[in-house]
């Protein structure tokens, strides 16, 4: 299967200690972009300081003016005041859902813990519905629990 191919290669680029960690955050984006299919955005996000929101930190995909999203706005808000996984088949069917461009279809968003706490997450939208099942659940998992190693 293609995602369990992919593990070696994001274990590459987070062992990497050349790269400073954005890079590495960079390369892993465009390698998922590039290797799936199905992974027309991906970007990794992050809790901003103290404040109650995410900070867009890298991503591979179309520019997105949300670089800034509130807690408990869009999906990405609602991860970080769940500390759960949130797979949206269909976005059309979300009531709070941020739109980054017209043609995404569906996304799925992966919290990234460090020590046990909900410190960013990965958000990966596409332009197909339904695309996400429970192996890129337990593949995101794996991608960021690699990622929490440089963090």
């Amino acid at each position: 299967m293609l995602l369990e191919e992919l593990k070696p290669e994001v274990t590459a680029i987070v062992q990497h200690q050349e790269t400073d960690v954005t890079e590495r955050l960079q390369h892993i984006c465009e390698l998922l972009k590039e290797r799936v299919s199905y992974y027309d955005w991906v970007g990794f996000y992050f809790k901003n300081g103290d404040k109650e929101e995410l900070k867009l930190r890298s991503y591979a995909g179309l520019k997105t003016d949300h670089d800034i999203i509130p807690f408990g706005k869009g999906i990405c808000g609602q991860v970080a005041v769940s500390n759960e996984n949130f797979v949206v088949p269909d976005v059309q069917a979300q009531d709070n859902y941020i739109s980054c461009n017209i043609h995404v279809k569906s996304e799925i968003v992966i919290p990234l813990f460090k020590d046990g706490e909900n410190i960013g997450q990965i958000d990966i939208d596409s332009n197909s519905t339904d695309p996400f099942t429970e192996d890129d659940e337990r593949f995101l998992e794996f991608v960021n629990g690699e990622v929490a190693k440089i963090l």
